[in-house]
């Protein structure tokens, strides 16, 4: 079976008709940022600091272009574009925009991690008096009684750190497995209490509910609707009998509940990027593009 080999003529009109649309895109670009003013960024002093401007900063005289955030708008759309490329195929501007995506959140959650784990609950408890004199004046200089106990994660710590090393990785085990071990136990226990203990509590209800000696007709059919769903995908899951009869009509109906929680939790979760999405979009024709502006927020008009 031969590969199709790509015509050279067709690939380079297709480059040409892309870089047309490249050089078109980047003249409307041009005038809309310098004669309409599009994607600029303005500020306001509040108490000593800057603060995005309103329409009555702007009125009154005290609104100020910033370039700092005018370059941050107009960077941020440029990653949002170069994600977006990939719609069309991979490419190096997608390979880029992730990079610096990944790169930057690592470094991010490093120093949230830093600042907020390893010094205050690390360092600063077998060292808190060096560290209240540079990094936190609020910490108490004084030791507690069990500060020893923190020179254990310390040196955890310090083996995980040998897994850089090319000879002494099996080091880093230990403290791996450490961390395996204690999460799962701590985890299993939040999930039993959460899930497990907390659905059998939920699920025990009244079938017929009795208000001040009055009926009430929805709850009630809301709390049998609850049991027997329950109850139904439980004998889906429950291969001691075979399925047949009346347990086969029943385990019918938690396959049931089963597609409408799945398609639930499935659906909330596209509800969620589509309004990511819907954000991206918002960003790029109205703080960048200046073309919509839904909240009556423009400046510089």
């Amino acid at each position: 079976m031969t590969a199709e080999i790509a015509d050279p003529k067709s690939t380079r009109s297709e480059r040409q008709v892309w870089a047309i649309l490249g050089l078109l895109f980047a003249g409307w670009l041009i005038y809309r940022a310098v004669i309409i003013g599009a994607g600029s960024a303005y500020v306001a002093e509040v108490n000593g600091q800057y603060q995005s401007a309103t329409y009555n900063d702007f009125l009154v005289g005290t609104a100020v272009y910033s370039p700092a955030r005018t370059v941050g708008i107009w960077i941020a759309a440029f990653l949002t574009l170069c994600i977006f490329s990939f719609l069309y195929r991979d490419n190096p501007f997608y390979k880029f925009a992730e990079a610096v995506f990944v790169g930057v959140s690592a470094a991010y959650w490093m120093v949230i991690a830093f600042w907020t784990v390893v010094i205050p609950n690390l360092v600063g408890k077998i060292w808190p008096a060096w560290i209240q004199s540079w990094a936190m004046p609020g910490l108490s200089p004084i030791r507690d009684d069990s500060w020893w106990m923190f020179l254990i994660p310390l040196v955890l710590g310090g083996m995980l750190l040998w897994r850089l090393s090319p000879r002494g990785a099996w080091i880093a085990r230990w403290p791996l497995a450490f961390i395996i071990g204690s999460t799962a136990g701590i985890r299993l226990v939040g999930f039993l209490q959460a899930d497990f203990i907390s659905q059998i509590h939920n699920t025990i209800v009244p079938v017929v509910v009795v208000t001040d000696s009055e009926f009430q007709f929805w709850e009630s059919v809301q709390n049998i609707l609850l049991v027997i769903s329950v109850l139904s995908a439980i004998v889906y899951f429950f291969f001691s009998v075979e399925h047949t009869g009346v347990v086969g009509q029943v385990s019918r109906i938690g396959v049931w509940v089963l597609m409408v929680t799945f398609g639930a939790a499935f659906g909330y979760t596209v509800m969620g990027r589509i309004a990511l999405l819907a954000i991206r979009f918002e960003f790029l024709f109205d703080d960048w593009l200046w073309l919509i502006d839904p909240a009556h927020k423009r400046l510089g008009l």
